[in-house]
């Protein structure tokens, strides 16, 4: 199965050059992708699945879209 996955500002730079059809395994969690593009989870604020926030421990299904963002600071 393939999910359409964005990593967005500071984590950008762990973006695969297959975002748009990413592989993925069923029944993978969101937290699986995370380990396997290797961003620490320190780096991570917010999950976005199909535009619904949602946990790490979420399951994900053929033709998900994923967000991942950062911590956004600002003064």
């Amino acid at each position: 199965m393939h999910i359409t996955l964005k990593c967005f500002a500071t984590l950008s730079r762990f973006s695969p050059p297959d975002a748009e059809a990413f592989p993925a395994a069923l029944n993978e969690t969101v937290a699986d992708i995370v380990a396997r593009l290797g961003i620490p989870e320190d780096e991570l604020k917010l999950v976005f699945v199909n535009g619904v926030h949602a946990p790490l421990a979420t399951p994900l299904a053929d033709g998900d879209r994923v967000g991942l963002f950062p911590a956004v600071g600002g003064g």
